[in-house]
């Protein structure tokens, strides 16, 4: 079969269509990579660039594991050079902050377990402080489709190497719009998650409690793949949450702004038109929307660089910067010494927690059931005119963005047409925290794109057609039965716990597998995978379990009863007892 050419628009859905039809391979799509960044070498889009010696291994890899199980195999991505990854330099765009991590941080091994082949780090703004994609010692990244504009900061670089097809996806980060910004100007979608649902282990610290790693990519269930293969709870990770994986669902209402919203910079005009024709195109989608008042996301916003979180940047980098004044960017150096203003003191700091709290207080009444949208940039500049006034136009660019991780809440920027002709515009849905499928849904709806494992369309996006289901050992993630719970259309949620009422045993079968028993007393709680299938299928699959499992209620740590797995208890008498292990992984890895 004829070899197929790899297109600039590189979708995560073309190439696993070209793998399964066995007309490219890994190596081929990894050698024509290289080829690409090369030949953009003049536009500092990487500090690691990929090269056959560092990327060959991981595409040699993939021979040893199961791609029905690897749900990315093949896939390559670009990391932003402050997540690391097991032997290559995280620098954070600071030569002298640089080191080589030993293991790769949690987000890259689970998209490296899941098949997908790293490529190198991406350029970024310094210690991922800025919007602008100009602060970097090793260049500015130029816009993907206009050189002499912005690329949008801090992940630059990542979001450049996804619009210029160096890569199918990309790995930035995000505390003050840093994963959003970039995917406005290059014509991308960029997916913030809830705060903790991508554990940030391994990660260089902006302001750690607000830090999120996000994803570049050319479409939203390109996006929601890779949540689906990052997503859970890392039991090192402090910042770690367990907030289940979004279904796309319609929300009750689309939140817009009341007053127009400001523009700012030489594209202000055309900025101003392409929102207009944005909310009209959100009023035709036959979802009730409703005018707010933004008033108070913009007070929230005021208090990121305003107020004392700018002191958390400095506890985290204040001691090298203070150890190596001529290693940091002046602008970035200028921006984190002002975390060690006085006026932040224990408190402000304070005084400002309890100020936002209360606007989160109202934002979940307000956000209840409902995104909020708003123009994703305001407007964009040259790069000569942020070199030209670097802090007035960086602030502005966060206009939009800034209030998101300090109300907790997740996003999705998409691509909403053209301010004017190779000048790309956008658009972000907000939501709360625990409805990010509010965000999906809304964002799928205007995008007008299917997702993945769903239909688009009001009624499709409802889950009374679907059932969790708790399994504890060979269908979860990375195990021989997981193809049969893809074969269902079943789809991972979370990781969960059981109520503390079970016993976990080692049945003696060939391959060995767990059985979970229920128990009057002395029980534990058993670490699960939650997985949503859809009730057509999940009949046939119930019936299909051996004795002596079988599919009952199966108790959660937090209250709810979900079918599962359980064991009849009469297995126990041949079996290993094992609940001390807590989890079949810490059993059978």
């Amino acid at each position: 079969m004829k070899e197929a050419k790899l297109p600039e628009k590189l979708t995560i859905g073309w190439l696993k269509r070209m793998y399964a039809e066995r007309r490219l391979e890994p190596e081929d799509v990894v050698r024509e990579l290289v080829r690409r960044a090369e030949a953009d070498a003049d536009n500092p889009v990487w500090i690691t660039p990929p090269a056959p010696e560092t990327v060959m291994p991981y595409v040699e890899r993939l021979s040893r594991i199961d791609r029905a199980r690897s749900p990315l195999w093949g896939i390559p991505f670009a990391i932003k050079d402050n997540i690391d990854l097991a032997g290559v330099p995280t620098t954070a765009a600071c030569p002298g902050y640089a080191y080589v991590p030993n293991e790769s941080a949690t987000v890259v091994r689970r998209l490296i377990d899941a098949g997908a082949i790293p490529l190198g780090k991406t350029n970024l703004d310094q210690f991922a402080t800025g919007l602008v994609g100009t602060r970097s010692p090793y260049g500015e990244t130029r816009n993907a489709l206009q050189p002499d504009w912005i690329s949008g900061g801090s992940s630059s670089g990542s979001a450049v190497a996804v619009a210029r097809g160096h890569a199918a996806f990309s790995l930035g980060t995000d505390t003050a719009g840093s994963g959003r910004v970039p995917a406005a100007l290059n014509g991308l979608v960029g997916y913030k998650p809830s705060i903790g649902a991508w554990p940030v282990r391994g990660v260089v610290p902006a302001c750690a409690s607000l830090d999120c790693v996000t994803v570049f990519a050319h479409t939203l269930g390109d996006a929601l793949l890779v949540d689906g293969a990052v997503r859970g709870m890392d039991p090192d990770d402090p910042w770690s949450k367990s907030i289940p994986a979004p279904r796309p669902a319609v929300p009750d209402r689309i939140c817009l702004p009341g007053e127009p919203p400001a523009f700012f910079g030489p594209l202000a005009d055309a900025y101003e038109r392409a929102w207009n024709e944005a909310a009209a195109r959100l009023e035709r989608l036959g979802v009730r929307t409703e005018r707010i008042d933004i008033r108070l996301f913009q007070e929230a916003a005021s208090i990121l660089y305003d107020g004392p979180w700018v002191a958390e940047r400095w506890a985290a980098l204040g001691e090298f910067v203070d150890s190596h004044p001529d290693e940091t960017f002046p602008v970035t150096r200028q921006i984190l010494r002002s975390g060690a203003d006085g006026r932040h003191t224990a408190g402000a700091v304070f005084r400002a927690m309890h100020r936002l709290q209360q606007f989160k207080l109202e934002v979940r009444r307000l956000l209840r059931d409902a995104v909020l949208v708003l123009p994703t940039a305001g407007g964009t500049y040259t790069r000569e005119q942020v070199r030209m006034n670097p802090i007035i136009t960086n602030s502005n660019l966060g206009i939009y963005t800034n209030h998101c991780n300090l109300l907790d809440l997740c996003a999705a920027a998409v691509p909403a047409g053209e301010a004017r002709p190779g000048f790309p515009f956008g658009i972000t849905f907000f939501g709360l925290a625990d409805q990010e499928s509010l965000v999906c849904g809304a964002a799928s709806l205007f995008l007008d794109e299917k997702i993945p494992g769903t239909d688009r369309g009001r009624a499709a996006f409802r889950d009374a057609d679907t059932t969790l289901v708790a399994v504890c050992g060979l269908h979860m993630r990375g195990y021989p039965l997981e193809a049969q719970m893809r074969a269902c259309g079943a789809e991972f949620v979370e990781e969960a716990e059981t109520a503390a009422a079970y016993r976990l045993v080692k049945l003696p079968t060939d391959p060995a597998k767990p059985g979970l028993i229920r128990c009057a007393d002395g029980g534990a709680s058993i670490r699960v995978e939650l997985w949503r299938m859809p009730l057509a299928a999940f009949g046939g699959f119930a019936a299909s379990v051996p004795a002596p499992l079988g599919i009952g209620k199966v108790e959660l740590a937090d209250g709810r009863e979900v079918p599962g797995f359980i064991c009849e208890a009469y297995a126990a008498e041949s079996a290993e007892d094992i609940t001390r292990a807590g989890s079949w992984r810490n059993v059978v890895p």
